[in-house]
């Protein structure tokens, strides 16, 4: 196993620099593809994520590897790399492992215990995936990061300790009061209509806003969020008949509506709440409109930013009767967030699984060495029933059979114990060396070696396509 991993996250880097490292979702497509070209990778996926950018590869050769990934990230991010370079780490081999397994359990988030990390590992082997830069090392890793965040989550309390980025930031806002109470019957604006939005939509109508605006760049997706919110027996959905009673908080249900990203202004003067979360590259609220949206008014105004790069100036922090809590701010509070003691458990999860995923890739890196060896029996059997056709042409069919049949058990039972200890010795740490004396004991051809291994991968990347 060659796995390498090169990041930055909020345990690294400040916001700042986490800001200006931010992938664009265009360029993840890219950084996979140039990453796969470099020589020494043949393996990658980006997992980008409001608070951390890594990038994990397949590498046969360590320096040149941290290396290439290190100025790739440089590049596709448009931060320099003497910029991330002092903010970058480096997990190698079970180390890596460690680190995407407890990425994957929540024990690295901001907030820790959340579960959102999952679904965000997801889509980064599905991204992988459809560029076909996952192999087998990669697939079985992510995969097996999902399974483990689940078990996390289901056999232990976990997620006592944490809540989502969006939870949390409201419990800020709110200052210590329950988040129903302090949003019950306000007015909220959400900016962005992605997944993050989303959530922060669906947790605000549950919460119990009277209204809510979402603004979309794209208008249509906007529309189908708050269909989604206040159709029957969605977050939202009250005694109304149709979507447009509900819309406008008829029978109970939830008042409702999309807007276009230039109505901004115009819904921000409503606001009571604001959580923004989009993909733009600049600022979304400049502080001059927050500004005009407080002028003349005396309530207060929450701001929720959950971007990065941030959506909300900065500045919005001197305005009078705005309050804004954005990532810089969440990572501050976060480090005073009370830890479940089920958090041990889930650390020896992690070790646990990390040590059985080690050995499962040991196993699996000699299954090739064992087949050519088997194949190399095969063609001995082969050669030795011709030379007997030669010899005794006579035999008939059935005698031939019997004879080919016997040959094949002995050599089946002569193989069998040496192959199934070389596997059981192969997963123990160390264990990589055995497939070398295989070879070596056996006078194996390589080259066969590694037509069994090249074969392994393409059906590997074959199975990827298919369930891209």
């Amino acid at each position: 196993m060659t796995l390498l991993v090169v990041g930055l996250s909020h345990r690294s880097a400040p916001v700042s620099v986490l800001e200006r490292a931010a992938l664009a979702p265009e360029a993840r497509g890219k950084l996979l593809q140039d990453a796969v070209s470099a020589e020494p990778v043949t393996e990658s996926a980006v997992l980008s994520t409001c608070n951390r950018i890594e990038v994990y590869a397949d590498v046969d050769k360590f320096h040149a590897g941290v290396a290439d990934l290190s100025s790739l990230l440089a590049r596709h991010s448009g931060a320099g790399l003497e910029e991330l370079t002092p903010y970058l780490y480096v997990h190698y081999e079970d180390r890596a492992v460690h680190h995407l397994f407890s990425v994957a359990c929540g024990l690295d988030s901001m907030v820790v215990g959340e579960g959102q990390i999952l679904g965000q590992i997801k889509d980064a082997l599905a991204v992988a995936q459809e560029q076909h830069t996952a192999g087998r090392l990669l697939n079985d890793l992510f995969q097996q990061a999902l399974r483990v965040g689940k078990r996390a989550h289901s056999e232990t309390g976990i997620d006592k300790a944490g809540q989502s980025l969006v939870t949390f930031g409201l419990e800020q806002l709110a200052a210590g009061r329950d988040v129903e109470d302090w949003a019950r019957g306000k007015r909220a604006l959400v900016i962005g209509a992605g997944s993050m939005s989303s959530l922060a939509a669906t947790t605000l109508v549950r919460a119990g806003v009277g209204e809510l605006a979402v603004a979309n760049r794209t208008v249509e997706r906007a529309e189908r969020l708050v269909q989604i919110l206040t159709e029957p027996g969605g977050p939202g959905a009250g005694g109304g008949t149709s979507l447009s009673e509900r819309s406008r908080g008829l029978g109970g249900g939830l008042r409702a509506h999309a807007a276009a990203m230039t109505s901004v202004p115009e819904e921000l003067a409503l606001a009571d709440i604001v959580v923004s979360c989009t993909g733009a590259t600049g600022l979304v609220l400049a502080g001059e409109m927050v500004a005009a949206a407080r002028d003349g008014r005396d309530a207060p105004l929450a701001l929720l930013d959950l971007a990065m790069p941030r959506d909300i100036d900065a500045a919005v922090h001197r305005i009078d009767g705005a309050h804004l809590v954005d990532i810089e701010s969440l990572a501050d509070a976060s480090a005073d967030a009370p830890m479940a003691a089920d958090v041990d458990k889930v650390r020896g999860i992690v070790s646990d699984e990390v040590a059985a995923f080690g050995a499962a890739q040991r196993a699996a890196h000699i299954t090739p060495t064992v087949v050519a060896l088997r194949t190399m029996a095969a063609d001995v059997v082969a050669g030795e029933i011709t030379r007997l056709d030669g010899r005794l042409p006579d035999l008939d069919d059935k005698q031939r059979a019997e004879i080919t049949q016997t040959v094949r058990r002995v050599v089946d039972k002569l193989l069998h114990a040496p192959t199934v200890r070389v596997k059981q010795l192969a997963s123990e740490p160390g264990g990589a060396g055995y497939a070398d004396a295989l070879r070596e004991l056996f006078d194996l051809d390589p080259q066969t070696v590694a037509a069994v291994s090249r074969a392994d991968t393409r059906a590997d990347r074959h199975d990827a396509r298919e369930r891209a």
